[in-house]
């Protein structure tokens, strides 16, 4: 029996973007209001998004603020990676005395959370306003 390799070929006619992936870093905003820390990732957090968003969450734990609020305006996709993201960043801030947050998902995304049972796990609110309002009264008891 005879082996053949194969060689892989990737310069091709094809564009280069089209054999280029995109960065692992996708974009995401941060900034403090109060005690809580308001990060919001926008695009797709899958596969390719959900580490950044990790390394992101877990830079805020080690600076020691553990009151966050995942903006999700701008997210329009989460997949099982961006969900375990979630479930590690609220894991951290509940072991520390904080809690992780959301808000402002998008009517598909707030789907996957639902069906996942990840609503049960992490309060989610319909705006920011809500969940900002919602953690001033929890820092006042």
């Amino acid at each position: 029996m005879t082996r053949r390799r194969t060689r892989l070929i990737f310069d091709s006619p094809r564009p280069r973007a089209a054999l280029t992936l995109r960065g692992n870093e996708m974009e995401i905003g941060e900034e403090k209001q109060g005690s809580v820390v308001i990060v919001s990732p926008v695009g797709r957090v899958d596969g390719v998004g959900a580490p950044g968003l990790e390394r992101r969450l877990a830079e805020i734990a080690e600076r020691g603020e553990y009151r966050v609020l995942i903006d999700c305006e701008k997210m329009d996709y989460i997949s099982s990676a961006g969900l375990r993201t979630v479930l590690i960043g609220a894991r951290t801030c509940k072991q520390k005395g904080g809690a992780l947050t959301l808000c402002a998902l998008k009517p598909d995304c707030r789907s996957v959370l639902e069906v996942s049972g990840f609503l049960n796990i992490v309060d989610c609110y319909d705006t920011r306003g809500d969940a900002l309002a919602d953690q001033a009264n929890a820092d006042g008891a």
